[in-house]
């Protein structure tokens, strides 16, 4: 793709934002442009398709990444084997550097730790395999014994914002709670190290949530003999990342945020914008190949290990981004508490109504 119709392309997804979100409220036949409840739905779905454009269309223009042949001894080694065979024990956490740091007058460590998830012996001959350093964001008080809530970001996060988004600092102050905010591969502070993440290829996709599964579940028991409760959380992209932990660990709470159905499913989903130049690689990621490898890495099909009572999912009714089928096909699988935020994806992460079912969410996790 050249640079005139790339410039193109992007000229005319942006200017495309308003007409499509209007499409996306008027859809279900129930939105009133007069209230103040229709003015806001329309600017939260203006922020969805602002953000798609942005992190679709703003990055290198796609190329296919490998063929499905390439897939093959992915297949035979992760299709049919279940999530629990193919994920490693993780080792136990060692901490390289804790590091005092301040985000506006919130105080935080960041902790770094070498990791290597022993990842699948398919993946690690495709070079993913081996050591990183891993980061996570820690607030806490004092030495005492207190609940602890692990909260894993999603797509665009993993930098101190964070603890704005995840109102790390009233969880702190109003709920007694720890806070632990990994960072996930490629993203955030994590952005210019290896490995990176997400990315085109299907398989770095899947070995890159396996990763940060296994160092996420390292969090977790290191955290374990200093907690009174754990409660694991994922927004967006981190929903699969909160579900896989939750059933591989012993967790006492979790909650999804907007989740996804899958990482290459949910990006085959918006590569359209760049047109018909980049089928082959929206193909690929809707591969039925890929969609056995993914088999590995689907949290929709196991459950987690708190009990029902306390699982939550939040669902957007106007997600632009992951859409109401996975909130709904988790909520079959899990049951637990499902919450509708009649809003947007982006929208969600400011909402009152969200904020108090987080909060009921997590207060049941203490009592």
């Amino acid at each position: 793709m050249n640079t005139a119709e790339r410039a193109w392309r992007i000229g005319l997804d942006f200017g495309g934002v308003l007409p499509r979100a209007h499409a996306a409220v008027t859809a279900p036949g129930d939105w009133n442009p007069l209230s103040l409840k229709g003015v806001r739905q329309l600017g939260e779905v203006v922020l969805d398709e602002l953000a798609l454009t942005g992190l679709t269309l703003t990055a290198p223009p796609p190329s296919v990444e490998r063929s499905v042949e390439s897939c093959s001894a992915a297949v035979q080694e992760l299709s049919g084997r279940g999530v629990a065979s193919v994920h490693a024990e993780p080792d136990p956490l060692q901490v390289t550097s804790v590091r005092r740091r301040r985000f506006g007058r919130q105080t935080y460590e960041q902790l770094t730790y070498e990791h290597d998830p022993a990842l699948p012996e398919s993946l690690t001959a495709e070079g993913f395999g081996g050591p990183a350093t891993a980061v996570v964001h820690l607030c806490r008080t004092g030495d005492d014994r207190r609940p602890w809530l692990v909260w894993v970001h999603g797509a665009g996060q993993g930098s101190p914002t964070d603890l704005l988004v995840s109102r790390a600092r009233r969880i702190q102050d109003e709920l007694g709670f720890n806070v632990a905010l990994p960072v996930q591969p490629g993203c955030g502070v994590r952005s210019d190290a290896w490995p990176a993440y997400p990315s085109m290829d299907p398989l770095a996709n899947v070995a890159g949530l396996m990763r940060v599964v296994s160092e996420v579940r390292a969090v977790v028991r290191w955290l374990r003999p200093q907690a009174s409760a754990i409660a694991v959380s994922g927004v967006s992209m981190g929903s699969p990342v909160a579900g896989l932990v939750s059933h591989l660990e012993p967790v006492d709470a979790v909650a999804v945020y907007t989740p996804i159905f899958g990482l290459n499913a949910m990006i085959a989903a918006h590569l359209g914008r760049w047109g018909p130049s980049v089928q082959d690689t929206i193909d690929l990621l809707r591969s039925d190949v890929v969609e056995q490898v993914m088999s590995a890495v689907d949290y929709q099909s196991v459950v987690p290990s708190a009990p029902p009572e306390r699982r939550l999912i939040v669902g957007a009714w106007h997600d632009q981004m992951a859409k109401r089928e996975p909130a709904l096909t988790l909520h079959e699988r899990w049951g637990g508490e499902l919450y509708w935020h009649q809003g947007s994806h982006v929208g969600h992460l400011f909402a009152g109504g969200v904020q108090a079912a987080s909060e009921r969410f997590l207060r049941t996790v203490i009592g």
